[in-house]
């Protein structure tokens, strides 16, 4: 019995871990609207979410100057 206690553990635990994985939350899609069709870098995003703009980046946001790498296109 103790030899098929440690398979079924690991077992386990990997499912726990792939299961940790795959739940994390994901960056919300940029919109497929007439206002974000044509961006293609960082910058064009700072226009309307950087600081000052129409609708800013919350405080909490991470790293701020790298849109691209988290959010894609819908």
């Amino acid at each position: 019995m103790k030899k098929n206690l440690l398979p079924i553990m690991l077992i386990l635990i990997i499912l726990a871990v792939l299961y940790f994985i795959s739940s994390r939350q994901k960056a919300p899609l940029i919109p497929a609207d007439a206002l974000h069709k044509n961006i293609v870098s960082n910058e064009a995003c700072t226009v309307c979410h950087g600081p000052g703009g129409k609708t800013p980046l919350k405080s909490n946001h991470p790293p701020k100057e790298q849109c691209l790498i988290c959010h894609e296109s819908e």
